[in-house]
């Protein structure tokens, strides 16, 4: 006896001469054919984006340096850039008036006089401490004191581009475009900064080290020595013991490919059932009105 292979095909050929198209199951048809492209350049789209998970670690992920990178750049409209300067200090001792390496200060003209946009790369140690622009190291001090300004950047460690996540970019640089320009020209500026040690792993595997924070602010009339007035911007950073895991990936291609075979199969599906049902409907109601006929 001769073994038919095609016993085993479970996906029987109905002859084409025992099959009836109506016009209900072309339109269903051409609505499931549609609503499954639309399903699946829908899952497509998701395939292929990234999505940014995280989660929380008690470590600190640069061990091999004790210092952090920062990087400012902040504008003052209404001061000249030969009273301006940095000051970093620290709780370990640390105390630098007028710091000048890897900083620049651009003269501005403004509507309302002379301004300075200041730049500056510098490193702090991974403690308690702040660094402030002020009048401090000026030789000669300004006689009307203007700490009004715009910060255009204030960032620690790495500069990473993130475009998978806003919320996550935003994080890294929350201080960016904020404008102090309507506050008293002689009030001192606080900024309490909290950093948080980051790790982030791109979709391409590359590690990068940034340091993502969060701040308060508070403005105040302060004096100094003498009773007189001598505002400054200051930046107070404190580090939290936590650091955050970021990692962009995208869905498994097997779950891609499920869900495509779930649409197309559960879409067919339905459409048959309904398809059946509302023939079998108007066959009963065909047979009615020719018996009603007879």
């Amino acid at each position: 006896m001769q073994f038919d292979i095609r016993r085993f095909d479970i996906y029987r050929k109905v002859p084409k001469d025992l099959t009836q198209p109506t016009l209900t199951g072309a339109c269903i048809s051409i609505s499931s054919v549609l609503f499954i492209c639309f399903l699946f350049l829908s899952e497509l789209s998701l395939f292929i984006s990234v999505e940014t998970t995280s989660e929380l670690t008690v470590e600190d992920p640069v061990k091999h340096s004790e210092k952090i990178p920062v990087f400012l750049n902040i504008t003052l409209p209404n001061l000249k850039c030969e009273y301006l300067g940095l000051d970093i200090q620290d709780d370990m001792g640390r105390h630098e008036v007028g710091f000048q390496d890897n900083t620049q200060k651009f003269e501005l003209v403004t509507e309302s006089g002379e301004g300075c946009r200041m730049e500056s790369h510098f490193l702090v140690n991974k403690i308690p401490g702040n660094f402030h622009v002020s009048t401090h190291s000026a030789k000669v001090q300004p006689q009307n004191p203007d700490m009004t300004h715009i910060i255009q950047k204030v960032r620690f460690g790495m500069d990473i581009d993130i475009e998978a996540d806003k919320a996550v970019r935003g994080s890294f640089n929350p201080l960016e475009d904020v404008d102090r320009r309507e506050a008293n020209a002689i009030h001192t500026h606080d900024y309490i900064v909290k950093i948080v040690p980051t790790v982030y792993e791109d979709i391409s595997g590359n590690v990068h080290f940034p340091y993502q924070y969060t701040y308060s602010h508070r403005d105040m009339l302060q004096y100094g020595h003498g009773g007189r007035v001598m505002p400054a911007i200051w930046f107070r950073y404190d580090l939290s013991p936590i650091t955050v895991r970021y990692k962009e990936k995208r869905k498994p291609f097997y779950t891609f490919l499920t869900t495509i075979c779930a649409i197309v199969g559960g879409t067919f599906t339905v459409a048959g059932i309904l398809d059946s049902c509302i023939f079998t409907a108007s066959e009963l109601i065909r047979k009615f009105e020719i018996g009603k006929q007879s």
